[in-house]
């Protein structure tokens, strides 16, 4: 084991040693005017790891409250453990100790950490090609991105990278909620995984897929749309004083990405509820969360989308579908802001250029 520690350590510091090389070495060629011959290879790359390192910072700081959320969207209704956010964090805490509190986590981070990157990255991709696009049907090429325009790259960026981590979601959903005292236990992502495919199979990887879909166009989308509004209408008329020497200071940046948080996830946030529940259907040893203890009845089970919307007004009432707003709120604010300050930040140190208005 220690070798193979040793054996990692030193393949990670030659790997980072190598990229800043890179890194140096193309900004040399820039100040003299040569591109490198895989500059753009390298952006992409830069690119790719400030948005994955702005997704792993910005959850990780929030793991206690992001898993509240999840346990009371999905909990029996016919047998409550958590009945608000400060009760809720204080019973993780008496009954499953300080790691109780980051369950999941680690699932997550391998999950938010590509999915933030290819996010990000789609982001600019989508927003340069649409750029061109407007500027070529307008014949304006000083045209700059609406926020319309900016409201679909963020919807696609949405779209093409839940899409493509949805799996890891879904079984980052089911061991979440796990606790010592359910039937079955999932032990990591991978074995999770397996474990879904073999006994429920390929489709149920994907379960709860569409809410996702219709609610990333809301969520990420005006994430970014609002985001990058508020920031360039505070840059171009210099409100408050805010403006220092043309750019927005980081408490800024972080206001605007508070802003853009709030917003998108208040829209969204029934569908995510919808989501959740439609992720547990089909769990032969559910969580004693999902399931209830025995004395209560069982969870509901839901044909679509449609019906999982119904059944849950139906025996719950509406506000059913805001179960888990508070913590989420307390929640999202903060990793939002903190993700888009960590990209911005990262992308300075590495010297990531954003083409979008070029």
């Amino acid at each position: 084991m220690a070798s193979e520690d040793v054996v990692g350590k030193s393949t990670g510091e030659s790997a980072v040693t190598t990229f800043v090389n890179l890194a140096a070495e193309e900004a040399k060629l820039a100040r003299e005017g040569v591109k490198a011959p895989g500059h753009a290879i390298l952006s992409v790359c830069k690119s790719l790891v400030a948005g994955g390192v702005a997704g792993g910072v910005s959850r990780t700081a929030v793991a206690p409250l992001e898993r509240l959320k999840i346990l009371l969207q999905v909990q029996n209704p016919h047998n409550i453990k958590y009945n608000g956010t400060v009760q809720g964090l204080k019973y993780i805490w008496r009954i499953e100790g300080f790691r109780g509190l980051f369950k999941g986590n680690g699932t997550n981070c391998a999950r938010i950490v590509p999915n933030s990157a290819v996010k990000f990255f789609s982001y600019e991709q989508a927003a340069s090609g649409i750029l061109w696009y407007y500027r070529r049907q307008t014949g304006n090429e000083d045209a700059q991105l609406s926020p319309l325009l900016r409201l679909g790259a963020g919807a696609c960026a949405g779209i093409i990278a839940m899409s493509a981590t949805y799996p890891m979601d879904m079984v980052r959903g089911r061991i979440t909620v796990q606790t010592e005292k359910s039937p079955y236990q999932y032990r990591g992502m991978i074995h999770a995984l397996r474990t879904v495919y073999v006994e429920e199979g390929f489709r149920a990887l994907y379960k709860g897929w569409l809410p996702s879909v219709i609610g990333v166009v809301p969520y990420v989308g005006l994430n970014f749309a609002v985001y990058e509004s508020l920031k360039d209408w505070l840059v171009q008329t210099k409100q408050f004083g805010l403006v220092e020497d043309g750019e927005l200071s980081v408490t800024t940046r972080l206001a605007c990405g508070a802003a853009a948080g709030t917003v998108g996830q208040t829209v969204a946030y029934p569908l995510d509820v919808i989501r959740r529940r439609m992720q547990m259907v089909g769990w032969k040893d559910a969580a004693v969360i999902v399931r209830g203890d025995g004395r209560a009845k069982s969870q509901l089970e839901y044909s679509g989308m449609i019906d999982a919307f119904r059944k849950t007004v139906r025996h719950e009432g509406f506000g059913a579908l805001y179960k888990g707003l508070v913590p989420n709120s307390v929640k999202v604010v903060p990793s939002i802001a903190i993700a888009f300050v960590t990209y911005e930040a990262v992308k300075d140190v590495l010297g990531v250029e954003m083409r979008i208005s070029d």
